[in-house]
Formats: structure tokens, C-alpha cells, sequence
């Protein structure tokens, strides 16, 4: 299960389409190295999405 505190970098690691459903969200910057290292809640809030939408639609 996806949750807030697991990092882009581990999320792209054990979801395949994980990099797909993160620029369908506007997250274009999923191959920037410093964005390896932040929790998807941090992009969310930097990004201004919406958490839990993002959450679902990350452990469809």
C-alpha cells in the first residue's frame, strides 16, 4: 500500500505505473533527481493536489 510517508523514488520502485499516474496529476518532475527523495505528501502540498485523490488513485 501507498501511503503519505513513502518517497517518489520508493513509490516508481514497487508501482509500475506509478511515474504515468504522477504526471497525469501535473507531476512532471517525477525524473528530478531531488524528487526521489520527497514524500508524496510534500509534492502534493508543493504541487497543491490533493492528497487522498492522488493516494487512490496510486493504489488502484
Amino acid at each position: 500500500m501507498i501511503t503519505k510517508d513513502l518517497t517518489i523514488g520508493e513509490i516508481l520502485r514497487i508501482k509500475e505505473d506509478a511515474a504515468q499516474i504522477l504526471m497525469s496529476f501535473g507531476m512532471g518532475c517525477v525524473g528530478c533527481p531531488s524528487s526521489q527523495a520527497e514524500t508524496i505528501e510534500d509534492a502534493s502540498q508543493v504541487h497543491g493536489l490533493n492528497l487522498e485523490d492522488l493516494l487512490v488513485a496510486l493504489n488502484k
